[in-house]
């Protein structure tokens, strides 16, 4: 029989599952180098593209008003989530220019 000193409960049948104290679970972060990055994303999105913008250093009302702009500008829709602005379609040189002109450093991630 195994010690119980090195076993970790998972699930209880009264509780279900059990989170541990051990097991810390880190929440992906993006690299904080000054970069915005353009991500193509067409995975899980019922097959069509959308550009993720990610490291944008705004607060959420101008991240909000940037990402209007920027829909504006492509001409389509988009929302944001979580500081990341999501825009509908493959506009990544549309949005490149755009960004730069405004004084954003860019860097092209992804597909």
């Amino acid at each position: 029989m195994k010690s119980k000193s090195n076993s970790t409960l998972v699930y209880s049948t009264e509780t279900g599952r059990v989170k541990s104290a051990n097991i810390t679970s880190k929440p992906a972060t993006q690299p904080d180098d000054g970069f915005v990055r353009l991500r193509r994303e067409v995975k899980g999105r019922g097959g069509g593209t959308v550009i993720v913008i990610s490291g944008i250093k705004l607060s959420a009302v101008n991240t909000k008003e940037l990402a209007g702009i920027l829909k504006k500008k492509c001409g389509c829709g988009g929302t944001v989530k979580d500081g990341v602005i999501e825009i509908q379609g493959d506009h990544r040189d549309t949005l490149s220019a755009e960004l730069i002109s405004r004084g954003f450093k860019i860097k092209l991630a992804g597909g």
